[in-house]
């Protein structure tokens, strides 16, 4: 059943596109990602412009992190004061985010930008996640007492001023480098299409000792919030944001996050970290190789006006 997009100017089938959001919903309910990182190349793939996935997918992330973030408020695991501390260095990044992907858009970078930033980011975030968990998993399997990873660790960020505690998740750190963690979310949310989650994860997990499942669901509210902003600014800023496209996966997404949040909880941390480990670097690679692979049309047109 074809549906036509106003925005993208092109017709989709309707049961493929939801299909789509009900899948990645799934996967963003499980891994507290927002799922953009896996959306925003599967929408170019099916031939959505890369300006209006970028922006319109956004919308559908709220969506899906709004279902997942619902299930895990319930459960008390989101960390409200680490959350909106997050929040404003997120806003800020949002909206510098927002202007960048406009400057490159302007300047006819905007497609190489973004594929070389999927590949960069996917692989090299992927292979770290993948690396400690199978080191956690093998150290298991063999008997071995696992490594703590105490909630607040020490760091040289630790020494840094205007120092808060966050009891659900249990550390006592300067808001400095949260604030910053937070910025870079919403920058490369705004610009790559994402939820910011494939980065945001594994900086609390790793740099911050958030406990995992206190920063999948943190995660999820963080993305929430960040790209109702993003989705707004786009369409004020650009006018790229496909409503149509957006809404058929929102109704996708938030049946696919329930049931994948509740997933997420029945596996434990270390095998979390794994599959959200493997899915990273598949997609890197999967975007590494549209890049380097011989185009269908090896010219485009540009409109004037984008030179202009």
């Amino acid at each position: 059943m074809p549906i036509y997009l106003p925005i993208a100017e092109l017709p989709v089938n309707i049961f493929l596109i939801l299909g789509l959001g009900v899948a990645i919903g799934f996967i963003s309910g499980m891994f507290g990602i927002g799922g953009g990182f896996l959306m925003t190349p599967l929408l170019i793939l099916l031939g959505i412009p890369p300006a209006v996935a970028v922006a319109s997918v956004p919308g559908y992330m709220a969506a899906s992190s709004f279902s997942g973030t619902f299930t895990y408020w319930r459960k008390r695991l989101v960390d409200l004061g680490l959350g909106f501390v997050l929040l404003s260095g997120a806003i800020l990044g949002t909206a510098s985010g927002v202007w960048f992907f406009a400057f490159l858009r302007r300047a006819g970078q905007l497609d190489l930008f973004i594929a070389l930033a999927y590949i960069v980011l996917l692989t090299a975030v992927g292979a770290l996640m993948m690396t400690e968990s199978v080191r956690a998993i093998l150290r298991t399997w063999r008997g071995m007492p696992p490594i703590l990873r105490r909630p607040g660790t020490h760091a040289w960020f630790h020494g840094l001023p205007f120092k808060l505690r966050f009891r659900q998740s249990r550390i006592y750190v300067s808001a400095i480098p949260i604030t910053v963690i937070g910025f870079a979310a919403g920058f490369i949310g705004a610009v790559m299409g994402v939820g910011g989650g494939f980065l945001l994860v594994p900086a609390l997990i790793y740099l911050m000792r958030v406990p995992t499942t206190v920063s999948v669901a943190t995660s999820l509210f963080l993305t929430l919030l960040t790209m109702l902003v993003a989705t707004v600014l786009h369409a004020v800023e650009n006018r790229t944001v496909d409503a149509v496209l957006a809404l058929v996966l929102m109704v996708g997404g938030v049946f696919g996050a329930q049931f994948g949040a509740r997933a997420g909880q029945a596996i434990r941390a270390e095998q979390l970290r794994l599959l959200l480990g493997l899915i990273i670097i598949a997609v890197g690679v999967r975007v590494a190789a549209d890049l380097i692979s011989a185009p269908v049309e090896p010219f485009s047109v540009v409109p004037k006006e984008i030179w202009e």
